[in-house]
């Protein structure tokens, strides 16, 4: 990224490039690679092109090229490799769902999980234009962050509420039924408890930072201001007893600790998070049944086949595709229970191989990295924590997600974001691309000089223009 520094009057400043049209090829580059997917499936399984190749092509290039022109309109200065790496991994996840509706299932009905999918990209991006549109400034997100707050718990735990909850797959109580329609209100609320997180540390993070008992070298909080961790510490035990969810309680609790510690700097923070985790995951293992199959099943799957074919069956996948894959539609990755969702990963890793899945994983890393990027570009502490929290909301679910597939850690509910097949998830992570992009237009964009008017008919919004130098020697004026 070409940036330059000029020094005028308050220090350097560093004006970044739009780089839209950089974005846009990359843009069309992942778009093609998502289909040519979709079609290699096609070619292996039936030897011949879908008859419904414009359409599909039409739509998909058609729905890709309309989000990039909505950053082009609003957001010049956004970080350029996002909507790219998103559109990409959006792709790929479509055509493994569609390579696995093709598996033939004796006397029942054809799936279309992928038509489903696509159907669910299409809100998502609409949602994603629709934040892009209306929020001008993020700063606005930071009013209410105890509503958000409450709001964001209340949203966690309504799946315990009787007769509205509901349990599927792994058994987890997380989904809310309503008439035909059911979705996962965790994963709206890990946007608003992001949001909440960094308004409120963004108020309260020089007092949080105050030093208490010295430990060992390390500065641990004061007693009075355990509260805030100690009421996220509570709610997810909650969440992982009553609810049966090791993966959400796993992603808001860390996602917490990690916006605290970054928000006061200190490591008596993250000491005292770590040390919590750890206790209550003691806990859980000892009162929480489903919570020892899970470290059972992660540690010797192999002793109870019945119980753990989900695991065992992913590892299998994973070692008959080997580091280069079957290739697309040559594997058998439907063995799997949920191939298409909790273990999306196994299954793209036994098409495309050891490799495919970590050149997936790198796509996801430039994501968490190009977030924290604009973290540290943004000039004001609230967006520097909501990018920072919003990538790590990335991390910290990728990370759990491929690392119980893999063997890494005990499997979670969790899904892999853009990948998983559902609605909720698709739809929140969009949304969570749309705010990353906001905060990074804001951060790059070129800063005016505010002078201050002596005229009391003008307000703080008068502006000088000051010719700002590129890297290419030309010269434009902001307004």
């Amino acid at each position: 990224m070409s940036t330059q520094s000029t020094a005028r009057g308050h220090g350097d400043r560093f004006v970044y490039r739009r780089r839209r049209n950089v974005e846009l090829f990359m843009d069309l580059f992942a778009l093609a690679l998502g289909l040519g997917g979709w079609l290699l499936v096609e070619l292996n399984l039936f030897g011949k092109l879908p008859e419904n190749l414009p359409m599909l092509a039409a739509g998909w290039f058609g729905l890709g090229l309309a989000a990039h022109a909505v950053v082009r309109w609003r957001l010049p200065y956004a970080d350029p490799l996002i909507l790219p790496c998103v559109l990409l991994l959006n792709g790929l996840g479509l055509a493994m769902i569609h390579r696995i509706d093709q598996v033939p299932l004796p006397e029942k009905e054809a799936l279309h999980r992928a038509d489903t999918q696509m159907l669910w990209t299409l809100l998502g991006v609409l949602l994603f234009a629709l934040v892009i549109a209306l929020l001008r400034d993020h700063r606005r997100l930071q009013r209410f962050p105890y509503l958000l707050f409450l709001l964001g718990l209340v949203m966690l735990l309504l799946p315990l509420v009787p007769g509205l909850g509901s349990s599927q797959g792994m058994g987890a109580q997380i989904w809310i039924t309503i008439g035909p329609y059911s979705f996962q209100p965790a994963e709206i609320a890990k946007v608003v408890l992001a949001i909440a997180f960094a308004g409120y540390l963004t108020d309260r993070r020089e007092v949080l930072a105050l030093a208490g008992r010295r430990v060992l070298g390390i500065d641990f909080p004061r007693l009075r201001d355990l509260g805030p961790i100690i009421i996220m510490w509570l709610a997810s035990l909650a969440i992982l007893v009553f609810q049966n969810d090791l993966g959400s309680s796993m992603l808001f609790f860390g996602l917490f600790v990690v916006m605290l510690y970054v928000a006061t700097e200190k490591p008596g923070w993250a000491v005292l998070g770590v040390g919590l985790i750890g206790v209550g995951g003691v806990l859980a293992y000892q009162f929480a049944g489903h919570v020892r199959v899970r470290f059972e099943s992660w540690l010797r799957p192999f002793e109870n086949y019945d119980q753990n074919t989900q695991v065992i069956s992913a590892q299998f996948g994973l070692a008959w595709g080997g580091l280069t894959g079957r290739g697309w539609g040559m594997g058998r990755p439907a063995l799997t229970t949920f191939s298409y969702s909790d273990m999306i990963a196994t299954s793209l890793g036994e098409e495309l191989g050891i490799v495919g899945l970590m050149g997936i994983i790198l796509i996801y890393g430039i994501i968490v990295a190009r977030g924290l990027r604009a973290a540290l570009a943004s000039h004001e502490a609230f967006g520097k924590l909501l990018a920072c929290g919003l990538a790590f909301t990335f991390a910290l679910q990728v990370f759990a997600i491929i690392g119980g597939a893999t063997r890494l850690l005990p499997l979670t509910g969790l899904t892999t974001p853009f990948m998983s097949q559902g609605g909720s998830a698709m739809i929140s992570n969009w949304v969570i691309v749309a705010i990353l992009l906001v905060v990074s237009n804001q951060a790059r964009r070129p800063s005016p000089t505010t002078m201050p008017s002596t005229d009391a008919r003008f307000d703080n919004e008068d502006t000088l223009q000051i010719p700002v130098v590129r890297t290419d020697g030309s010269r434009r004026g902001e307004a």
